[in-house]
């Protein structure tokens, strides 16, 4: 065999490789043996496209979040995942949201870096990044997959979505459209929701959730065994300038009912 026919067929096994809609880093292209030079080879004869600094896509793929999501996940083995709001949003229980979300909420441990590639201006969403220890690190329950195209990306299953969204209220996520969500989460699996109440590190997370979900009546609620759950001492102030509910000691908004029509 030929160097040129080498070089051909060596290419052609990483455009046959490659899924459509995700990028590549250089640093994992490398480890697949395609040597930083050669990468710049590719380059130049427009094999390959410049996604940013450390990454490429082919030539006039399109590649949006997900797909650079899949990229941190399965290349770079980042422990980040879309979570919160955008998982709820993609699962289909926040349907009153837009149908293209312009923010994206990923999650992960503190300390967390993010390759300078993965930039906000490249998939035209703004990109809402909590690196909190809201959960166990070793603690692999409550994820889900989400498919995209050719590929899959890790998500947060519901039930851990709406306690990470909690987390971001009222911050980053207001109390009433966090209710809203809340009121759309009728089959919520109980054991899994048992165990991630019995982990979380937040009292104010498990107590909002605890104190939503009993408002909204949801038949999972009466199936927990909230003694086997820290709910901690003391009140926590939810808004201020709003009213004690005495069960869950949280200051929540005043005015709670709903207009008549």
């Amino acid at each position: 065999m030929t160097m040129a026919t080498k070089g051909k067929t060596k290419i052609n096994r990483l455009i046959n490789q490659w899924i459509a809609g995700t990028s590549g880093t250089t640093s994992y292209l490398v480890d697949s043996g395609f040597s930083r030079d050669l990468l710049v080879k590719y380059k130049n004869s427009g094999w390959l496209e410049p996604f940013g600094r450390g990454a490429y896509i082919r030539p006039g793929d399109k590649v949006d979040w997900p797909g650079a999501l899949y990229t941190l996940q399965n290349q770079l083995s980042l422990s980040v995942h879309a979570g919160g709001k955008t998982a709820l949003q993609l699962k289909g229980y926040a349907h009153y949201l837009p149908a293209r979300q312009s923010k994206v909420y990923l999650y992960g441990p503190r300390g967390l870096i993010m390759p300078a590639w993965f930039r906000e201006d490249r998939f035209g969403v703004q990109f809402v990044v909590t690196r909190t220890n809201l959960f166990p690190a070793d603690f692999q329950e409550g994820f889900t997959d989400f498919r995209e195209r050719d590929f899959s990306v890790r998500i947060a299953a519901p039930e851990r979505a709406a306690m990470e969204m909690l987390h971001l209220v009222p911050g980053e996520v207001g109390f009433d459209e966090a209710q809203l969500i809340m009121e759309n989460l009728v089959a919520l699996r109980t054991d899994i929701v048992q165990r991630l109440l019995e982990v979380c590190r937040s009292i104010k997370v498990k107590r909002l959730f605890l104190y939503m979900a009993e408002k909204k009546e949801h038949t999972w609620v009466s199936k927990l065994d909230v003694t086997k759950v820290d709910l901690g001492k003391g009140k926590r102030v939810i808004v201020p300038h709003g009213r004690l509910d005495k069960k869950y000691q949280i200051i929540v908004p005043a005015t709670r009912e709903r207009m008549p029509l």
